[in-house]
C-alpha cells in the first residue's frame, strides 16, 4: 500500500533523525474503521472481537496491543487496526451484532496517522505552535483524543501513552500537515523515520 506521504517524501524530502533530533515523526499505516450505533450494544461486540472496552466518556482513547478505540461523538467511535484488518473486524462485529442497528465505515484510504516521539518538552512546544487545544499534561493526559484545529487544517490529536503523540490526518491534508511539522520542528532538528517500501526513484530511506 502506497504511503499517503509518498509524494511529500519525494518532493519535500524526509530528513533522517540525528543525534540532535528532539522530535521524530513517523507515519503509521493502519486500517481505520468508524463505528456508529448504541454504546451498550456495540460495547459487548467490541469486547468480543477486539478485547477492548468501548470508550464511554467524551475524548476517551482506549489503547490495546494492536488496536485502539477513540470516542468521536455520541454514538460514534474510531477503531484503528492493524493493516488489512478492517474487513475481518467488521465481519466479526456483524456476526455478533446480528440485526442490531449499527453502521461501519472503512475510511482507511482517507486518512493516516503521523506519530511523534522524542523529548516531552520539545513535542509539547511543537504542538503548541500547531494546535489550538491545550496540550499541557494536566489537561491532556495519556488516554485522550480530540478533534482540533491544526494551523489552517484539522486533525484528531491523540496521546496514547506518556511516550508520544499521534495525529490522525485526512489524506487530503497530509502534505500540508507534514510540511508544517517540518517547518515548526526545525528548531528541534525534527527527523523522519520511514519504512523501506516508502523509498522512491531508487533512494534509500
Amino acid at each position: 500500500m502506497t504511503s499517503p506521504l509518498a509524494w511529500s517524501y519525494q518532493h519535500v524530502g524526509a530528513p533522517a533523525p540525528s543525534t540532535a533530533s528532539r522530535v521524530v515523526m513517523r507515519e503509521r499505516r493502519h486500517d481505520h474503521l468508524i463505528l456508529r450505533g448504541g454504546a451498550i450494544v456495540l460495547d459487548e461486540a467490541v469486547r468480543s472481537v477486539l478485547g477492548l472496552a468501548l470508550p464511554a466518556r467524551p475524548h476517551e482513547l482506549v489503547q490495546g496491543d494492536a488496536a485502539s478505540l477513540q470516542w468521536l461523538s455520541p454514538g460514534e467511535w474510531l477503531a484503528i487496526l492493524p493493516p488489512g484488518d478492517a474487513h475481518r473486524v467488521e465481519l466479526g462485529l456483524r456476526a455478533v451484532l446480528g440485526d442490531a442497528s449499527v453502521a461501519f465505515t472503512d475510511v482507511s484510504a482517507g486518512q493516516t496517522v503521523i506519530a511523534l516521539s522524542g523529548d516531552d518538552d520539545a513535542m509539547r512546544e511543537l504542538l503548541m505552535k500547531s494546535v489550538v487545544y491545550d496540550v499541557h499534561p494536566r489537561h491532556f493526559p495519556p488516554g485522550k483524543g480530540v478533534t482540533t484545529v491544526f494551523a489552517k487544517s484539522s486533525v484528531s490529536l491523540r496521546r496514547p501513552d506518556d511516550k508520544g503523540w499521534e495525529l490522525v490526518v485526512r489524506a487530503s491534508f497530509v502534505d500540508y500537515v507534514y510540511r508544517w511539522l517540518l517547518d515548526a520542528g526545525e528548531e528541534f532538528a525534527i527527523g523522519v523515520e520511514r519504512d523501506v517500501e516508502d523509498a522512491v526513484d531508487g533512494e534509500r530511506p
